[in-house]
């Protein structure tokens, strides 16, 4: 995939350049002073302050590129979430159809997902359950996990804004053949992912980054 060319803007923080990749994104850290900005319209706007944000342990960064079935991709984002057993990345996608994607990234395990249509009203998240399922596109979608976690910071483009999140419910399902789901409760109402999980050589991904031994 071709990088698309950056937009450029200025911190209001502290002045230093921030650059959009994805021209519909709505909010963005600046790399430099760590301030939480968001559009409004032409104008960048400060509504919070990043919190030292973790490390991770992954190899994707921002600016990696990789491949999803027949479209190409490149992350221009990342949120990160703690629950009671680690944590994980919600890397942010730009497709080469000038979509956007996430790209989970667990302890190892992979799932892509775009954003669907329900196409109806999604269950209560407070009464589901594993063991139950739910069917979208005519695929049934089996409930495996219910997660309370609590948001960790974010960095690089989002299509919304989250700088005053806190703890969110979220509800993941599979089918047999490895598609999976998720219904993200941190917005009201929730929204529905669809996609699959993938392998690390599914996604044959590059310009990753590189720790001290490899």
């Amino acid at each position: 995939m071709t990088v698309p060319q950056a937009h450029g803007a200025t911190c209001p923080n502290c002045g230093a350049p921030v650059r959009f990749l994805w021209a519909q994104a709505v909010q963005t850290t600046c790399p430099y002073c760590r301030a939480v900005l968001v559009r409004r319209d032409l104008q960048l706007e400060r509504v919070g302050q990043q919190a030292e944000f973790p490390l991770t342990g992954s190899p994707i960064q921002i600016g990696t590129e990789g491949r999803w079935r027949t479209r190409s991709f490149v992350v221009v984002g990342r949120l990160t979430y703690a629950w009671e057993r680690g944590r994980w990345n919600e890397w942010h996608c730009l497709l080469n159809d000038g979509h956007s994607a996430w790209l989970s990234d667990a302890q190892l395990e992979y799932a892509m997902t775009e954003q669907a249509d329900p196409r109806g009203v999604l269950p209560d998240l407070l009464r589901v359950h594993p063991g139950e399922t739910y069917f979208w596109n005519d695929t049934g979608y089996d409930v495996v996990g219910v997660t309370e976690a609590h948001y960790l910071g974010t960095e690089g483009e989002l299509p919304f804004t989250s700088w005053a999140r806190t703890t969110c419910r979220f509800v993941d399902l599979q089918t047999p053949q490895g598609g999976f789901a998720t219904i993200d409760g941190s917005e009201t109402p929730p929204l529905l992912y669809l996609g699959e999980y993938l392998t690390y050589d599914d996604l044959a991904l590059r310009n990753l980054r590189t720790f001290e031994g490899w």
